[in-house]
């Protein structure tokens, strides 16, 4: 009998001992500043997915997303190009404050305040897989000193093009790859002649493998896809991907056939990354957004038409109108976002900053033009800030500035122009009626709120500066 009390005793005394390491176990997992995951396609339309509306292909596991999460209606990139709206995303500056504002080789500076920046101050580990756009070799601009631990991928956009490179990044040194570019430019890009390795196949592997390595702390993933952009010096056969899969006996025009294998193989990807999260146990303490850096493209052969890449919408890349600048943006957070709800809140990249600091608690966040809009992704609208205005400029082919307040659109072109086109996009998401004669008021504020937001760029004054010491030099060998 005595026995039994005893063995009973040493049972109760061992699972007490263990009971508070268990205790704490679970309040430390429940105490873990959640993980966050930023995926970002490259000129994936409005339209291009099949929760937004896209028949002739599916994307199931993007799907999937919105399904288990919340999809945005009324989300908007920070430019029409590539590097800028980069640019907006990471440093939380609308257009007419930020550093970058075209799809030249400028770099962040030291100073710039970034997303990587905030998050790693808060103990996140950063990384960054895919296209960067902010900062080349050997600058002040490159990842790593932007607040990033881990890279892997393109510095440069336009060596992006390339999906068969001779080289990739990672860090600050460049990794050889077995494909051969005979004549490729300045920045890397070219069309191979040898095709190995598949860039977009690798730096999926590796933000896989950045998953793998930081399980056990929080992380910040920032996948920045180079699908389904087009490789432009390849041109009828721009859209470069491995196989055309399930594809290939399409009566679709070639390059077609090469978006949809290309926008499916993204598709998968993010499979993939749900899948990882799910394996390590991290699917509740995870945050993932899906979006892209602006509108549909006409390039490499595609045409942006053909599979109505922008939905409703007017316009695709380059162009300031809805199809250029509005994109898809999905949240799931299992637990804390509703399945399967849509959410009308008017945000875009530059929100993203704030939101994230929000997320990891960071109370001592940089002045941006962004608002957190986490309130939203929580289905909490009441507690929800709005903007009075969202802005945009474009310099390439023809410049533009946009503004958009509440309901109203306004375009102007070119850049300082006095002619406003207003368009009502309640009415009129297509913007198809320009009403600026009906609307005098309307457009006279919007003409005023386009001013007040401009702010003439820093890297303005110091090219300035540049071409007149080139002046000065000319002639003095004169």
């Amino acid at each position: 009998m005595n026995r039994r009390l005893n063995a009973s005793f040493f049972c109760f005394a061992g699972i007490a001992c263990l009971l508070p390491a268990c205790i704490a176990t679970q309040s430390a997992a429940a105490a873990r500043k959640p993980n966050i995951i930023y995926i970002m396609a490259d000129d994936l339309g409005y339209g291009d997915l099949s929760c937004y509306g896209q028949k002739s292909f599916r994307t199931p596991n993007i799907d999937r997303l919105a399904k288990e999460g919340m999809k945005f209606t009324q989300f908007y990139a920070g430019s029409t190009v590539c590097a800028p709206s980069r640019c907006v995303l990471m440093t939380g500056l609308h257009l007419g404050h930020a550093y970058i504002r075209g799809n030249g080789k400028v770099n962040l500076r030291p100073g710039d305040a970034t997303v990587a920046k905030v998050l790693k101050k808060a103990g996140y580990a950063g990384g960054l897989c895919g296209k960067w756009g902010l900062g080349h070799e050997g600058s002040t601009g490159v990842p790593t000193k932007q607040g990033f631990d881990f890279f892997y991928g393109y510095l440069d956009q336009h060596h992006a093009h390339n999906y068969y490179p001779t080289f990739l990044m990672r860090n600050e040194k460049r990794v050889t790859l077995p494909n051969v570019v005979p004549g490729q430019g300045t920045w890397g890009q070219g069309v191979a002649t040898k095709k190995v390795d598949y860039s977009a196949d690798l730096i999926a592997g590796e933000a896989l493998q950045f998953i793998d390595r930081n399980k056990d702390r929080p992380f910040f993933l920032y996948f920045a896809a180079t699908l389904p952009h087009a490789n432009n010096e390849a041109r009828r056969e721009g859209m470069e991907i491995p196989d055309l899969g399930k594809f290939k006996d399409k009566d679709w025009p070639e390059p077609q056939k090469g978006l949809a294998a290309m926008i499916t193989r993204l598709d998968a990807q993010v499979g993939q990354v749900l899948a990882r999260l799910k394996k390590h146990g991290l699917d509740e303490n995870t945050i993932v957004f899906f979006t892209s850096d602006n509108g549909p493209h006409s390039e490499g052969g595609n045409n942006s038409r053909y599979f109505n890449s922008n939905g409703p919408l007017r316009g695709q890349k380059r162009d300031l109108y809805e199809g250029g600048i509005r994109v898809p943006m999905i949240v799931r957070w299992p637990g804390k976002v509703r399945a399967g709800s849509v959410s009308n809140h008017i945000g875009y990249f530059g929100d993203f900053l704030a939101t994230a600091a929000e997320i990891a608690g960071v109370k001592d966040v940089p002045k941006t033009d962004g608002i957190s809009f986490l309130p939203a992704i929580l289905g909490q609208p009441d507690r929800q800030k709005k903007h009075d205005f969202l802005y945009w400029e474009f310099y390439e082919r023809g410049s533009a500035q946009a503004v958009r307040r509440g309901r109203w659109k306004g375009v102007v072109k070119p850049l300082g122009g006095k002619r406003l086109e207003l368009y009502d996009l309640e009415k009129d998401v297509g913007e198809t009626t320009d009403v600026a004669n009906s609307h005098p008021e309307i457009v006279s504020t919007m003409l005023a709120t386009i001013r007040k937001a401009h702010v003439p760029s820093p890297l303005w004054k110091v090219r300035k500066q540049a071409r007149k010491k080139r002046k000065r030099a000319k002639t003095a060998d004169r």
